[in-house]
């Protein structure tokens, strides 16, 4: 089959530190140069992103005004895009491996059904500290045990086919006007048009991000748990979809988690040692049940990293559980979708001002 041509896009808001490391990760592609063009979507930078991003692509996108958020940016940059069939979004805190666009063009040749394709971070993340190693992997581990056929996408490097994106009408931007769950939400969309995804975690970048504990609390609850409890209650599938974070067995591991500290909660007010003891032993549940999560990480990072992982892990089910609880509330409260999701073409869509930066003569 003939090669396909990509039209690359990197949405970026005051990464002028980042871009010359995912920039010029994404110019040391050994994919033909003469098949791939590189948009930089510069999100009201107030750090000389523009500047920068102007030294390694063909065309900067600059977004003025406040910050329109990454859904926005990448529309904008679908927008400006004049060259490929697909479009391949990745994260400016991200560097991809040499390999990347040739594996995205190589499986889009593999099957001409699919209509979405998304990597993972690699097993090497940049940031130091437990907190950031251990949030990077995870999203590792998890794209590894979910490889093949998937229900949702992933935009930190992650491609789509052109006129499905535009089919139906591109990344929900009034919704999203953050980082959040922009990205699985557009999944969604492309499989209720009947478009197949596939996650293939040979398809790889490293992450750039350093976490705190405070950012990843945030994150957790109202950047992606609260608001995609909603969306699951929204589309009627909170029990039905069994990939990435929503399989079958982490909910259930959520509700035991729950139960497990309203017992040791009822413990401790009553005095009651079997009330107590009934907790650890559900929290030693979860534990054996994850087994293979801190093997995992026992072979990446050592016996050590993998012990402080488990409580790690068990907080990720108490953030669960809250988000769950939120979720249900604020969506009976408010009752319905937020907004409309889109429906139409994103062309033509939103005023931006933009220059093209050609690096070739």
């Amino acid at each position: 089959m003939t090669a396909p041509v990509l039209s690359v896009i990197v949405p970026a808001h005051n990464a002028a530190a980042l871009l010359p490391l995912s920039l010029g990760a994404i110019l040391g592609n050994d994919y033909p140069r003469a098949l791939w063009e590189l948009i930089i979507v510069d999100d009201a930078s107030t750090d000389g992103t523009g500047e920068v991003a102007a030294r390694f692509a063909d065309r900067v996108v600059t977004l003025a005004g406040r910050p329109h958020g990454p859904g926005y940016a990448r529309n904008r940059g679908v927008e400006a895009a004049t060259r490929g069939e697909w479009v391949v979004f990745i994260d400016a805190d991200v560097v991809v491996h040499p390999d990347t666009l040739r594996r995205f063009a190589e499986a889009i040749a593999a099957d001409p059904a699919i209509n979405a394709i998304f990597g993972a971070y690699d097993d090497n993340p940049v940031a130091p500290g437990f907190l950031s190693q251990y949030r990077n992997l995870l999203h590792r581990y998890v794209h590894v045990t979910a490889a093949g056929p998937a229900e949702t996408f992933w935009a930190g490097c992650g491609a789509v086919r052109r006129s499905a994106f535009l089919a139906i009408g591109g990344f929900d931007q009034q919704r999203y006007r953050r980082p959040q769950i922009e990205d699985i939400e557009l999944g969604y969309r492309l499989r209720d048009q009947g478009g197949s995804i596939l996650l293939d975690p040979g398809i790889q970048g490293a992450h750039l991000k350093h976490w705190h504990f405070s950012g990843s609390v945030k994150t957790d609850l109202l950047d992606r748990g609260i608001p995609w409890v909603r969306l699951l209650l929204e589309r009627r599938r909170m029990a039905t979809l069994a990939h990435l974070n929503v399989k079958r067995g982490e909910r259930t591991k959520t509700l035991l988690v729950g139960l497990a500290l309203l017992l040791l909660l009822l413990g401790a007010v009553t005095t009651t040692l079997s009330l107590a003891a009934a907790g650890v032993f559900l929290l030693l549940v979860i534990v054996v049940w994850n087994l293979p999560l801190f093997a995992w990480f026992a072979r990446h990072r050592g016996e050590l990293f993998a012990l402080a992982v488990v409580p790690m892990n068990l907080w990720y089910y108490v953030m669960s559980g809250v988000s769950v609880v939120a979720g249900v509330v604020l969506h009976l409260l408010e009752g319905g979708p937020q907004t409309a999701p889109p429906v139409a073409s994103t062309s033509g869509v939103g005023a931006v001002a933009d220059r093209a930066q050609s690096r070739r003569s």
